[in-house]
């Protein structure tokens, strides 16, 4: 059994193995997008994780009885579930084969101890028709194999956050169906970071892509810490119809001390100047425009753009999902349901008025 995969060797239809996130980083690979190299931990390492340990059944005793709308019940069921997790030994062949693909890896790139991101990557998260995505856990910037498998096992725990228990529970989706796999990539040691979408996300405006970013890596954006810059690009010119640029007060960088990463202010000088330039925004909405071409249908994307390599082998994509709030809404009629003749005869029963 094969615990450990590259994401070269994954696609839009290994979600079951690996997951919705390093699925389409596999797919985004193999349609010729610029993704940072890595491997994925396989749904089966997680089963054979649960089945070596005994943890399989312990969590389903745990979860029988868990009740959604007793806040106390689920933290109480929820730590109980981490920490059984976190406290559990790694079965040795999954071991082997994570610190294996994680040496290869920092051989492919020159670099011992290389500092990758480790992603969640559930079955059910980044998928057209489910909402699970960002209920998981990412680590940035950890550094050695012992850290990583560390960081494996937060991540295999935060599939039993109160949150991700309680929303499965609402929903009716049985526990027991969700499988976590853990994604492992090389970090982009980026310039600044954020977020897009192939869409303009305020009207829906499918001309249009809409690029959102910081300095730094990208969690201040996402977690809604800064106000990031805003970019409104034309999809077919590249032409950038609007821009906000924003007082932003805070980056997320690595942390020099200690594991990780972490925020810092921002050097006054590049508080409220543009973290993109020119030629990078028209790059970003070029590769978003391919994305959505690929999968036809709007995305919404994760980029980052990195500080040691030149334009444009620096501009890479570190996950792209569907865009689901537009993209689930009913097409309504441009002319709200009426007839040309209809919009005839209103015109021409208006009354008209002689000053």
């Amino acid at each position: 059994m094969q615990y450990v995969v590259d994401l070269e060797y994954t696609d839009r239809h290994a979600v079951g193995r690996v997951g919705g996130k390093n699925a389409n980083l596999g797919e985004l690979l193999h349609s010729g997008i610029r993704v940072p190299p890595g491997f994925a931990v396989t749904v089966d390492g997680y089963l054979h994780f649960l089945e070596a340990t005994g943890l399989g059944v312990k969590l389903h005793e745990l979860l029988r009885d868990v009740c959604p709308d007793d806040q106390e019940c689920l933290d109480q069921i929820s730590g109980e579930i981490r920490r059984v997790i976190l406290e559990a030994e790694i079965p040795q062949a999954i071991a082997a084969e994570l610190r294996a693909n994680y040496e290869a890896l920092a051989s492919k790139c020159c670099r011992e101890d290389i500092p990758v991101a480790v992603r969640s990557s559930a079955t059910a998260e980044d998928l057209p028709s489910a909402s699970f995505a960002g209920q998981q856990d990412t680590y940035l910037w950890i550094q050695g194999p012992d850290e990583v498998a560390r960081s494996m096992l937060r991540c295999w725990s935060s599939l039993f956050n109160a949150r991700a228990i309680s929303y499965r529970v609402i929903n009716d989706f049985p526990h027991e169906k969700v499988h976590m796999s853990v994604g492992v990539q090389k970090m982009v040691n980026a310039k600044a970071a954020g977020v897009m979408f192939t869409l303009n996300p305020a009207n829906g405006d499918l001309s249009q892509v809409l690029i959102e970013g910081n300095w730094g890596l990208g969690e201040t954006v996402a977690s809604g810490e800064v106000t990031p810059d805003q970019f409104r690009v034309d999809k077919i010119s590249y032409e950038v119809n609007e821009r906000h640029i924003s007082h932003k007060h805070i980056e997320c960088v690595p942390d020099p001390v200690g594991r990780g990463a972490r925020e810092v202010p921002l050097d006054p000088d590049r508080q409220d100047a543009s973290c993109l330039t020119n030629e990078e925004i028209r790059e970003l909405a070029r590769i978003a425009r391919l994305i959505e071409n690929h999968y036809g249908a709007p995305q919404d994307i994760e980029w980052a753009i990195d500080k040691d390599l030149p334009f444009p082998d620096n501009v890479f994509i570190v996950q792209a999902r569907p865009e689901t709030v537009w993209s689930q809404k009913k097409p309504e009629p441009l002319l709200s349901g009426k007839t040309a003749m209809d919009l005839v005869m209103q015109r021409a029963m208006q009354t008209i008025k002689f000053s």
